[in-house]
C-alpha cells in the first residue's frame, strides 16, 4: 500500500469507528459505479474541513443534524457523526449534549451485554484495527473516543451487531476484510495515478518529519475527510454491505422499538460514513427530514 492509501485507509478508519473489522461486496459495474459517484456529489456531508479567511485548515468538523415530522409531534431524532479519534474537549462536549436526550443508540459491533467502563477499557486492543485506532491516537496526539465518552449513563443503549451476527451477515454476502484492504489500497493507487488525491509523498515527508508532526500529520487526514463520500463508495457494492448497510439496519431496528416505547428525544451516535445511509432510511422509513445542524470541532488543526 502506498503512503497515500494508506492515509485514506486511516481516516476511513477513524470515520467507520471501532467496529470497522470485515467487509467488502464486488466491485460494482461501471454503470452503477457512475451512479454511484453522481449520488456521492449529492450526498449531505456530515463531516467537513472547516478553512479561514486564507483558505488555511482550521478544524475538522462533525455534525448534529436533527430530523423531525409534523405528523409526529415532539419527536426530534439527532444524527450525532462521529470520528474515534478526536481533542478531548470535542468529547467532553459530546457527553454534555448526551445527557439532554432520552436515549443514545450507539455503535460498537460487541456481544449483547458488553459493558463500556468508564475511561475506557484499560489494557491495549488486542485486535490490528483497534490496536491501529490506538496508534493512531498516540501519533496524533488525540483522544480514543471509547476512553472519553461516558458509556455508563443509563439512557445509553447498544445498537450494533454482535460479533457472530457480523461473522455471519459478511460470510453470507462474500465479504472479507482482505477484499476491503485490497479495494481500499487500489482506490489509493487510482487517486494517485490520476492526482485526485490531496496528499503526495513530499508532503506527508514533511509532516513525519516536522517539529509539528501531529498537526501536520492531522491536517494531512483531515484533507482526505473532503472525500469520504466517494471513499464510501469503496465499501459499498449494489447491494450495500455489511460495514454499513447492515450495520445500519441493525441500529433502525432498535430505534423502531425505541419509538414504540414512546422515546422522543433520540441521539444515532455513529460514525460519520454511517449518515448519509441513515438520512435516507429517516426520511423513507419514518417521514422524517432534516430540520437543523450544528457543526462541532473534533481536531483542532490550529495551534
Amino acid at each position: 500500500m502506498n503512503r497515500k492509501s494508506l492515509l485514506a485507509w486511516l481516516s476511513l478508519l477513524s470515520a467507520f469507528g471501532p467496529a470497522l473489522w470485515l467487509q467488502a461486496a464486488e466491485p460494482p459495474a461501471p454503470a452503477a459505479a457512475d451512479k454511484k459517484d453522481e449520488a456521492a456529489a449529492e450526498s449531505p456531508k456530515f463531516i467537513r474541513l472547516r478553512r479561514d479567511d486564507s483558505k488555511k485548515p482550521v478544524a475538522m468538523e462533525t455534525a448534529i443534524v436533527r430530523y423531525a415530522a409534523a405528523d409526529r409531534p415532539g419527536v426530534a431524532v439527532d444524527l450525532v457523526g462521529a470520528v474515534h479519534v478526536g481533542d478531548r474537549a470535542y468529547y467532553d462536549e459530546l457527553n454534555k449534549l448526551f445527557e439532554k436526550y432520552d436515549v443514545v443508540l450507539y455503535e460498537l459491533v460487541a456481544p449483547e451485554g458488553t459493558k463500556i467502563p468508564k475511561g475506557g477499557r484499560k489494557e491495549p486492543s488486542t485486535h490490528p484495527l483497534g490496536a491501529m485506532q490506538e496508534g493512531m491516537s498516540t501519533v496524533l496526539e488525540l483522544q480514543h473516543q471509547l476512553s472519553c465518552v461516558d458509556y455508563t449513563k443509563a439512557n445509553f443503549i447498544h445498537a450494533d451487531m454482535s460479533p457472530d451476527e457480523f461473522n455471519k451477515r459478511m460470510t453470507d454476502r462474500g465479504e472479507s476484510f482482505f477484499q476491503m484492504f485490497l479495494r481500499m489500497m487500489g482506490q489509493g493507487m487510482a487517486q494517485s495515478a490520476g492526482g485526485t488525491s490531496g496528499v503526495n509523498d513530499a508532503s506527508l515527508l514533511m509532516a513525519l518529519f516536522s517539529k509539528d508532526r501531529a498537526t501536520r500529520l492531522k491536517v494531512l487526514m483531515a484533507e482526505q475527510f473532503d472525500g469520504l463520500d466517494g471513499q464510501m463508495a469503496v465499501f459499498d457494492g449494489p447491494e450495500g454491505s455489511t460495514i454499513i448497510t447492515e450495520r445500519n439496519k441493525k441500529c433502525f431496528e432498535v430505534l423502531g422499538q425505541q419509538l414504540k416505547d414512546g422515546k422522543k428525544s433520540i441521539a444515532i451516535f455513529y460514525g460519520a460514513g454511517h449518515l448519509p445511509d441513515m438520512e435516507k432510511h429517516l426520511a423513507a422509513d419514518y417521514g422524517l427530514q432534516r430540520q437543523s445542524e450544528k457543526w462541532l470541532s473534533a481536531w483542532r488543526l490550529q495551534k
